[in-house]
């Protein structure tokens, strides 16, 4: 079977309605399956390692915990549409215009696969993820009893809208979400092993050209050009390349030894599965808005609505709120209105 199709029956096990194991540990099949997902993912040759599931095992279970932890802090979904940007503040302060919203529909080649795979959906239910951006403007504002012009405040918009996972209803929506999270951590770990194979050439570059400085300096440390004149003292670089050149021979050699083996591999896919929060962690934000996007003070008197938003973090300093939406396929721009509106962004 496909890894993919394994992180995906992961998934149904985690957060559907799949069986359980033994009453003494429930979570065994769910265990076994992810731990034989990750292993086809990263790399299938793990399996002759003596007792990898069990080495496995504990950093999967901290991951499922994880996960489960997450999974009950996503918000219930919200009707994103032309209409909803005047009734929802969050999806006023996700979008400048009603046709924004809109405009977003029309480009998600997801959406549209979605709805043409099933004629019959009335509506799909997908995450919404947006970059939150935060700066300092100058504008007017009220001070006391006066408004003042050139005030310094804070504003929050939000870029980089994207509709991922659509689905018939949440709960499927939120498997599919879970299948992506999955095939994330099992990405990172083997990024992490790509980084350590680069690591490793360039230790091997570096250990050579110290090897040759050095060699260079013995040889013409006492050497016959001293008679030519006064020959520089070099005996203190030539000690600090010795110590420089073991330095990186030692990390070689443990770059190289924990890449060569194959419980090396282990160690590294347990660094990311046993900190998962490290590398996926869910954020609660909380921001007080005009209808401008400008921050309000909790004590001033200007109208604002207080927002309770979700920031994902998944690693390598990559961040999106995120929203859990459903779209109506009576939303949805034709396909005509598509392709016209990019004909008019390349003009």
């Amino acid at each position: 079977m496909p890894f993919a199709a394994l992180f995906s029956n992961v998934s149904a096990m985690l957060f559907g309605q799949s069986p359980l194991g033994a009453a003494d540990d429930p979570d065994r099949p769910l265990v076994e399956a992810l731990i034989e997902a990750v292993v086809d993912a990263v790399d299938p040759r793990l399996r002759l390692v003596s007792k990898y599931r069990e080495k496995l095992a504990p950093g999967v279970r901290r991951t499922i915990a994880h996960l489960r932890a997450l999974g009950r802090e996503v918000p219930q979904a919200v009707e994103l549409s032309r209409s909803a940007w005047s009734a929802n503040p969050l999806v006023s302060a996700g979008f400048a215009t009603p046709d924004d919203v809109l405009a977003l529909l029309g480009r998600s080649h997801e959406l549209h696969a979605f709805f043409d795979s099933n004629p019959t959906a009335p509506e799909a239910v997908a995450l919404l993820g947006m970059q939150m951006q935060q700066k300092t403007v100058l504008g007017a504002a009220h001070v006391g009893e006066a408004v003042q012009q050139e005030v310094a405040q804070k504003t929050v918009s939000f870029t980089g809208h994207r509709i991922i996972a659509p689905a018939g209803d949440a709960l499927a929506c939120r498997l599919e979400v879970g299948t992506r999270i999955l095939r994330r951590l099992a990405a990172l770990a083997l990024q992490r092993i790509i980084a350590r194979e680069q690591r490793a050439r360039e230790l091997e570059e570096r250990k050579a050209i110290l090897a040759t400085r050095l060699r260079l300096l013995t040889l013409r440390r006492g050497g016959l050009q001293s008679i030519a004149g006064d020959a520089p003292d070099e005996s203190a670089e030539i000690e600090s390349l010795e110590r420089a050149l073991k330095a990186t021979v030692d990390d070689y050699i443990e770059t190289k030894t924990n890449l060569a083996t194959l419980d090396g591999t282990i160690g590294i896919i347990n660094e990311i599965l046993g900190a998962p929060e490290a590398f996926l962690s869910l954020a609660i934000v909380r921001r007080r808005l005009n209808r401008m996007g400008i921050i309000v003070p909790a004590e001033a008197k200007e109208a604002a609505t207080d927002l309770e938003l979700h920031e994902l973090s998944i690693g390598d300093g990559l961040r999106a709120v995120i929203v859990l939406v459903r779209v109506a396929r009576a939303e949805m721009p034709s396909k005509d209105d598509r392709f016209k509106d990019a004909a008019r962004q390349l003009v």
